[in-house]
C-alpha cells in the first residue's frame, strides 16, 4: 500500500465549510486527515460526498467523554457523514480535534461507498474520542469531498488528502 498526496486545505477563520474538488481517480481508496477547530463555539465535525445533501448517508458511532461512552446511529436517511466534534477556540488555547476518514473504493460504480473515521480532542481530561462509519448510497465515483461544520474552522485548521494504492505492483506505482 502506498499513499500520495493530492490536496492540503487550511481553515480561513470565516467559513465552516472546506471544499476539495476535481479528485483525481487513479487511486484505490482516498485518505482524508486533518487537525481542526471552531474559531467560535464546538461543533459536529461532517463529511459530504459529491455535494450530496439528500437523505443518502447512514451513520453509526460510538464516542467516549472521559466519563461515558455513548453509541448510536445518524439514521438511514442522513445528509452528511458524522465524523465527530471539533473544539472551540475559546476552551484552550492551541487545542485542536485530530481526526481520520478513510474512503474505501471511491471510483467503483458498482456499490455503494463506505467511510470510517475516528476523531477526538482532549481538554485537561474531557475531551472525546470518536469511532464512526456510514454508507453513501450512491454509486457514483467520488469527485469531491465537502467538510462541513456547524461553526467556522480557525485559520489553524488543516485538511490533508492522500490517494491510496492497495496494490502498487499491479500500478507501477
Amino acid at each position: 500500500m502506498t499513499m500520495h498526496w493530492i490536496a492540503s486545505v487550511s481553515g480561513n477563520g470565516s467559513s465552516g465549510t472546506i471544499q476539495i474538488n476535481n479528485i483525481p481517480s487513479t487511486f484505490t481508496h482516498l485518505h482524508l486527515r486533518g487537525s481542526v477547530r471552531s474559531t467560535t463555539t464546538s461543533s459536529q465535525l461532517y463529511i459530504r460526498l459529491n455535494g450530496d445533501s439528500g437523505g443518502n448517508y447512514a451513520t453509526h458511532y460510538v464516542y467516549g467523554t472521559g466519563s461515558g461512552v455513548v453509541g448510536g446511529t445518524g439514521g438511514t436517511s442522513g445528509t452528511v457523514h458524522l465524523l465527530g466534534e471539533l473544539p472551540a477556540s475559546t476552551s484552550l488555547a492551541n487545542t485542536s480535534s485530530v481526526f481520520y476518514a478513510d474512503l474505501l473504493d471511491y471510483t467503483d460504480t458498482t456499490k455503494y461507498k463506505t467511510i470510517k473515521g475516528s476523531s477526538g480532542y482532549d481538554l485537561n481530561g474531557s475531551g472525546t474520542v470518536w469511532f464512526t462509519s456510514s454508507v453513501w448510497m450512491n454509486t457514483a465515483a467520488v469527485t469531491s469531498i465537502q467538510i462541513p461544520a456547524n461553526a467556522a474552522f480557525d485559520t489553524n485548521s488543516r485538511f490533508d488528502l492522500y490517494g491510496i494504492i492497495s496494490n502498487p505492483l499491479a500500478t507501477g506505482a
